[in-house]
């Protein structure tokens, strides 16, 4: 089966995640930095997770999954160490439309949770259809080396010429041309040799 790959915005979208333990974390603060609406969902929680529904930051309900606690939600995450109850929450998603990843379980996904590198508004994604999250980690530090964080800045120079195209009067084929050679090799190197002068 071929995935489609997408990129979600999330932002205000109710996400679910059952389970608080340590891997519940890392998927939470994912959904946190999407700014999703995060309603979580077990009998007990991590020091990390309790402070996080102190803040307001997420919704935490102390007690065990209901099939009503996918009601109005767009996505949800099973992060529990039960196998049975992850079985359960998957049936429970398809009943109600809702987008559902069992960490850790290929079979019960929607969705798989790809290794990305981040460098500011950039993002590379790397999945390999749950067949080796390991290698999808080796090509992510492969990625990592090759991708600086120079490229966060530089991205950030791009978006702002680019709305100022847009805002000006000027020709889509010209604009498109403009466009292509802001996103060039030839320009990234421009753009490093630029900030070493500044920064000497």
């Amino acid at each position: 089966m071929t995935l489609f790959p997408a990129f979600l915005k999330l932002a205000g979208r109710r996400c679910l995640v059952v389970g608080a333990g340590r891997i519940a974390e890392g998927k939470i603060e994912g959904l946190l930095r999407a700014g999703a609406d995060i309603c979580v969902v077990a009998p007990q929680a991590t020091p990390r997770i309790r402070a996080w529904a102190r803040s307001k930051k997420v919704t935490l309900r102390a007690r065990r999954f209901r099939a009503a606690d996918l009601k109005g939600i767009f996505l949800c995450v099973a992060a529990t160490s039960s196998p049975a109850l992850h079985a359960e929450i998957f049936k429970q998603a398809r009943r109600h439309s809702v987008l559902c990843n069992v960490v850790d379980d290929p079979e019960h996904c929607d969705f798989y949770y790809g290794a990305v590198v981040r460098r500011g508004a950039l993002q590379i994604a790397i999945s390999t259809g749950g067949h080796s999250p390991a290698l999808a980690q080796r090509l992510k530090r492969l990625l990592e080396r090759e991708f600086g964080a120079e490229y966060e800045s530089w991205l950030d120079e791009i978006g702002e010429i680019r709305k100022k195209l847009f805002a000006g009067k000027i020709s889509p084929a010209r604009r498109r041309l403009l466009l292509h050679r802001l996103a060039s090799e030839k320009s990234f190197v421009n753009f490093v040799r630029r900030h070493k002068r500044k920064s000497k």
